[in-house]
């Protein structure tokens, strides 16, 4: 099974199990997708943690969302505690204090992780901080349009290959950025506060619809969203960028991804800067050096051999597909600096702190 994406560990046992108690084997499943991240785990129980003083000691600065597929759970953030239900979905900053306790069912799978940088989302900081650790409906609406997503991806995290991430991680972070504008949408009532966030998602959203228009420009946006040009300016400014700044990140964020998606190599560097709304080819040549420190066609050559090495006569290394068999506390996320979330196991991953109990 070539280029197979995912890998899997079985039989965890408890990290400390209380004495005289009945234990059911633990299992996590993590499909690879570049820097975005989903773990399938099974549990009876699981505590999670991550401190202050973890936090100091590495910050890979993401976001985690917890689709809860059977069971509930408490989690405690910022001085408040959530309850959580099957059907569930809660979002949470790497970044920050957090403490959860999860008791889920015999069952398949009891919860979805979706793990990434913050940087990935598109959408300000300002914005998403208002949803953290807030129950988000995961059983109709958009909600449930991206957790039926993040179930198929699960189910189907055998038949991906490495020219499917690109594709798979717009994808998720489109539908969850959909899923925080339309949250956002529902207090619009509340405070005048809320609604300028809440617009401020809509506007995020019609910008990823249209970045493919060239003729995209903050007079269009402002006036689809009936607003003056100069408050979207005020809007935006409030996380120091401008309308225009905000298109020309957008695009060329679009490009680079294209640019390093193996599908795609037959496609002209300037046909995917077209695709995506550059107009001059020379224009977008600066822009993208200037942005990510080289033109884009070496761009396109390193991210080709990152993702093809050359390959020895003898090698020792698995395939892609490989299954990990150990008994050490089941970890929420890759052990990986780069890439590891808040939270890990306790006495395991030096990055965090997270054990899972298989006794409840």
């Amino acid at each position: 099974m070539q280029g197979v994406l995912w890998r899997r560990q079985d039989n965890a046992r408890p990290a400390d199990p209380a004495p005289q108690s009945r234990h059911r084997p633990s299992k996590v499943r993590v499909l690879e997708l570049g820097e975005l991240q989903v773990s399938a785990l099974s549990f009876p129980h699981l505590e999670s943690a991550r401190t202050a003083k973890w936090i100091r000691q590495s910050d890979p600065e993401v976001y985690m969302i917890n689709y809860i597929l059977c069971g509930e759970g408490v989690f405690s953030h910022a001085g408040s505690d959530t309850t959580l239900h099957a059907g569930d979905l809660i979002m949470l900053d790497g970044s920050r204090p957090f403490d959860a306790h999860r008791h889920a069912f015999q069952s398949s799978w009891s919860q979805l992780t979706l793990q990434f940088p913050r940087r990935l989302l598109p959408l300000p900081e300002k914005t998403v901080q208002r949803l953290l650790a807030v129950p988000i409906d995961g059983r109709r609406g958009m909600g449930g349009a991206f957790t039926r997503w993040l179930t198929d991806l699960n189910a189907r995290a055998g038949e991906f290959t490495p020219a499917d991430i690109s594709t798979l991680t717009s994808v998720t972070l489109n539908l969850l950025a959909s899923v925080i504008a339309r949250r956002l949408a529902a207090d619009d009532a509340l405070t005048p506060e809320a609604r300028r966030t809440a617009l401020r998602a809509k506007i995020n959203a019609f910008v990823e619809q249209h970045l493919a228009d060239p003729v995209m420009s903050p007079r269009t946006i402002a006036d689809a969203h009936h607003i003056s040009l100069r408050y979207l300016q005020q809007l935006l400014a409030e996380d120091d960028t401008s309308p225009a700044a905000w298109i020309r990140h957008r695009r060329l964020e679009r490009c680079r991804l294209d640019l390093a998606d193996p599908r795609l190599n037959a496609r002209s560097v300037q046909a995917i800067a077209e695709r995506w709304g550059f107009t001059n080819p020379a224009h977008f040549s600066r822009l993208f050096r200037a942005t990510y420190g080289m033109p884009p066609r070496d761009y396109r050559n390193l991210a080709y051999a990152v993702s093809n090495p050359p390959r020895s006569r003898v090698s020792s290394r698995p395939p892609m597909s490989r299954v990990l068999c150990t008994s050490a506390a089941i970890p929420t996320a890759t052990p990986s600096p780069q890439r590891s979330g808040g939270s890990a196991p306790r006495g395991g991953d030096t990055a965090g702190g997270t054990t899972a109990s298989s006794g409840c």
